[in-house]
């Protein structure tokens, strides 16, 4: 069984033909499906979807594009909103500085709300981080002296020094359609380096589908691509991959139920 470890089921793009997506991906061995929240104000859609199928489950977070109109301050109503029995993840939050839709200050002040709440809950974070490694780094490093938190850092695009940083701190390194482009060198390397136990896959669907589908509308479905690159790439079977790959993501989100039928 493969895992969908982050993607966005709530947005327009999927709303046309949702079933057909979820039946491709079960057909290419996709049991489980993380479907990721990104503003407080959606979140009931994202929750509605969680609770429609056993195979796919949600997080509740405010994306750091969001942090000035949406962020939080206090980890309470990410807290409140995790109660949920379909609520496995804290996030998306983080930093990215590329777009700058937010200003930093707004995103690190939500980030740490949400690591709270991380800590709170015990619930993994769902980390972003783009083009604010240093930031990243010092915000990750600085929450944990107050006391550790489970998180992965998602659809990695960052430095190698980013990703061995929050190894050290015992998080995840989920790695999407990205790493199967030609460019994705670095991305690569870091991907062969990494332990295995400390590695998730997705897709970040609708964006960003692995080769050979680059360019097209991503979904769940094409997370076995990324999963078979990355198979070759450490020199491992796609059955090994997809096994371990699991395995981790099982570990880390620990509320997750696998449903029989997966």
């Amino acid at each position: 069984m493969l895992v969908d470890s982050h993607c966005h089921l709530d947005f327009p793009d999927f709303a046309p033909d949702r079933a057909d997506i979820l039946a491709r991906a079960r057909n290419a061995g996709v049991g489980l499906v993380l479907t990721i929240g990104t503003r407080l104000s959606k979140f009931a859609g994202v929750r509605a979807l969680a609770e429609s199928d056993p195979a796919i489950w949600c997080s509740v977070g405010v994306h750091p594009h969001e942090a000035e109109k949406e962020g939080v301050g206090d980890p309470a109503p990410l807290l409140d909103l995790a109660a949920h029995p379909k609520v496995v993840g804290i996030g998306e939050t983080g930093l990215d500085y590329y777009y700058k839709h937010s200003a930093p200050e707004a995103q690190a002040r939500s980030f740490r709300a949400h690591i709270a709440a991380a800590r709170e809950s015990g619930l993994p974070l769902i980390v972003h981080a783009r083009d604010a490694d240093v930031d990243a780094i010092r915000i990750m490093a600085d929450e944990h002296r107050a006391g550790a938190y489970p998180a992965v850092i998602h659809c990695f695009t960052a430095s190698r020094e980013l990703a061995e940083h929050a190894v050290a701190l015992g998080h995840y390194i989920s790695f999407s359609g990205i790493l199967t482009f030609k460019n994705a060198r670095d991305i690569q390397e870091t991907a062969r380096a990494l332990p295995l136990d400390r590695i998730l896959v997705e897709t970040d669907a609708p964006y960003l589908a692995p080769m050979p589908n680059r360019g097209k509308r991503n979904e769940p479905a094409f997370v076995a691509h990324t999963a078979a690159f990355l198979a070759k790439l450490r020199g491992e079977t796609p059955e090994r991959i997809a096994e371990v790959t699991t395995e981790n993501f099982l570990r880390l989100f620990s509320k997750v139920k696998v449903p029989a039928v997966a």
